[in-house]
């Protein structure tokens, strides 16, 4: 397995990999070191959230697996389907799945996203518009919703009804 820390806009990294896949990409409260990358899918990796953070990058294109279920793994495939700039409620989330029922399941099957900003997390919201939980805390998801509304020269982040 290799790990390297980056340093962010937000806070430090984590980057984990093994020879074929990114299978981790954390965000740490605390300072970490900076450690060059020891595997070219760690340098790919390092190199896209750069660029997203520059706001040139909005999908990346790594070779992701992390662990989970297969109803996880769905729930992450369809974060996947959720646009740069944008956001999608929990419910809306439910019913793209079809599956209306699984709100709460689908919510903590985000919670356990091992690949943060690369699988989107941070773009699902609540019914009502707001920012519930989110690992790297709520002031991280706002800043990258701002960010990537920012980019996209739009200012609403927030679903309203």
């Amino acid at each position: 397995m290799y790990e390297a820390f980056h340093k962010t806009p937000v806070g430090f990294v984590r980057i984990r990999a093994d020879e074929t896949h990114i299978v981790s990409i954390s965000i740490r409260d605390e300072e970490c070191v900076e450690t060059p990358p020891d595997s070219p899918l760690i340098n790919l990796a390092i190199k896209q959230l750069d660029e997203y953070f520059e706001g040139i990058r909005r999908q990346f294109e790594l070779p992701l697996n992390q662990a989970g279920t297969d109803f996880q793994k769905e729930v992450w495939e369809n974060l996947l389907a959720v646009k740069y700039g944008s956001t999608m409620s929990y419910l809306q989330l439910a019913n793209q799945m079809k599956n209306p029922l699984a709100i709460r399941a689908i919510a903590a099957s985000n919670g356990k996203n091992m690949l943060w900003i690369v699988v989107p997390c941070h773009r699902v919201i609540g019914s009502d518009g707001s920012l519930t939980g989110y690992a790297g805390g709520l002031w991280r998801k706002q800043w990258l919703l701002d960010h990537e509304a920012r980019v996209m020269g739009v200012g609403q982040t927030k679903l309203f009804f």
